[in-house]
């Protein structure tokens, strides 16, 4: 069971200012209610929230109008956000700093949002309904946080046949009749006609794929820090060759996975990574058991604080369709047992332990996802498509408030003075911390009205109805 709000906790009061620019006098009242109710209640749909808010108490509808009528920039309140994390010294983007690509399915029953589709679900192994969220994630040695996000819009088909023929590319008869008896194989007839054709900027044009989205997105950290050329990395699915020479060309170093079935290419010709790796493997172990050094090696990287130990292949070396490259062939165990992982760089000079320790970063944006999911990212019941944007944006606000009060030295120690808990933890550590002072809040509530002559039944009226509602 949720507590009810009396105030709002001292982690949103801390940060509101740095959004209050955003939003009018009243909206900026109810994004602290959302935000507030995001990190307190279990039930983080707006009815789940509003029933909650003690404390600035309004109609549902008002808070409902936050996400589907009010004029607030959405990118407006993610600069605030980013300058938010600026002003606190352990969360400020750094030199040392690595940004991942990556995208997760946001899942509902049913089809009755905007823009939704039925999309494969690789933990679930079946199609599910879902909106899918593409993020530019930040990470270093002690903090992370989203960058930049954007949903994913399903393909127009209608859009993409009218604009490839107004282009002058034709499309195969027999493959039209899909249209109405197979729309699976005709949506991935079209796009292959589309992918091929990425040339054309027209074509291009005419749908936004979560590649493009990622593009975008790297374009714009481009454009806001021109400086800082800080490693991308990403999994199999984004390393692309259109994408790599993308990244290549905006001057910043990647650090890419391969699969198993992409390609080296050697004097004896070309060589798929598995059997390669399992060549290298056995060498490996044959030069152990004579004595001599393998070419694995090992390798210690410090990620978050721990060391981790790997035993790495390192060369540069021609990749199929990518071109030449620095290769990583990297197991856990010793004795080589494991499956091994592979990745590629366009920095050709650097070593295993570096492209390991870049690669290592990937992982925050899939606990950004677990932890924004707990936050209420994939919780909305709005069928509106902007409205789910802009809830996705305040429930990343709620990812970076968490964030940035475990490294906010000022914040602590208001918190310590009321609280007297020792303020060192992980995301939900800080999300029970704001609970902890919401139940602190509350008591100082009750104690307030028995001071003032209220009845204990005066006193929790107007919580027991938001507890036991009608």
């Amino acid at each position: 069971m949720s507590l009810p709000l009396v105030a709002f906790p001292e982690l949103v009061e801390h940060y509101a200012p740095y959004f209050a620019r955003v939003f009018s006098p009243e909206a900026f009242i109810q994004f602290k209610r959302y935000i507030s109710g995001l990190i307190v209640s279990e039930n983080k749909t707006v009815e789940g929230i509003n029933r909650l808010c003690v404390h600035e108490s309004r109609h549902q509808s008002s808070l409902n109008r936050l996400l589907t009528a009010s004029p607030f920039s959405r990118a407006k309140v993610n600069q605030a956000r980013l300058e938010m994390h600026d002003s606190v010294p352990g969360t400020r983007i750094k030199p040392n700093g690595v940004l991942s690509v990556d995208d997760t399915l946001l899942s509902h029953y049913g089809q009755h949002f905007e823009h939704i589709a039925k999309l494969y679900d690789h933990t679930q192994n079946r199609y599910v309904w879902a909106h899918n969220l593409v993020t530019l994630h930040y990470s270093d040695e002690q903090t992370d946080y989203p960058l930049l996000f954007e949903l994913w819009r399903p393909a127009d088909l209608d859009r993409i046949e009218q604009g490839l023929q107004a282009t002058g590319i034709k499309l195969r008869e027999d493959k039209k009749a899909w249209k109405t008896s197979n729309l699976r194989k005709w949506r991935e007839y079209l796009l292959g006609v589309w992918r091929r054709n990425q040339n054309k900027p027209e074509v291009v044009a005419l749908y936004d794929s979560k590649l493009q989205i990622a593009k975008r997105q790297l374009q714009q950290w481009v454009e806001l820090y021109p400086g800082l050329k800080l490693p991308v990395t990403f999994d199999k699915w984004y390393t692309h060759p259109d994408f790599c020479r993308f990244i290549d060309g905006l001057g910043l170093p990647y650090v890419g996975t391969l699969s198993a079935e992409n390609e080296v290419t050697l004097k004896t010709g070309r060589e798929r990574l598995d059997v390669f790796a399992a060549r290298l493997k056995q060498e490996h172990l044959t030069a152990l058991k004579q004595g001599n050094a393998g070419v694995f090696r090992p390798v210690t990287i410090r990620f978050k604080g721990e060391k981790e130990q790997y035993y790495s292949y390192c060369q540069t070396l021609w990749i199929h369709n990518f071109g030449k490259l620095r290769l990583v062939i990297s197991h856990r165990r010793a004795d080589l047992s494991d499956s091994p992982a592979f990745y590629i760089t366009n920095y050709r000079q650097w070593q295993a332990k570096g492209i390991i320790r870049i690669r290592r970063h990937r992982w925050p944006v899939e606990v950004f996802y677990e932890e924004g999911k707990a936050e209420g990212l994939d919780q909305y019941q709005l069928r509106d498509f902007e409205a789910i944007e802009r809830h996705v944006a305040l429930v990343a606000v709620v990812y970076s408030l968490l964030r940035a009060a475990q490294q906010d030295h000022v914040l602590q120690q208001k918190l310590q003075g009321e609280l007297k808990l020792k303020l060192e933890g992980s995301v939900p550590f800080w999300r029970r911390v704001s609970q902890a002072h919401s139940l602190w809040s509350l008591a100082l509530f009750i104690k307030a009205g028995l001071s003032q002559g209220q009845t204990l039944h005066e006193v929790l009226a107007p919580l027991l109805k938001i507890v036991c509602p009608r």
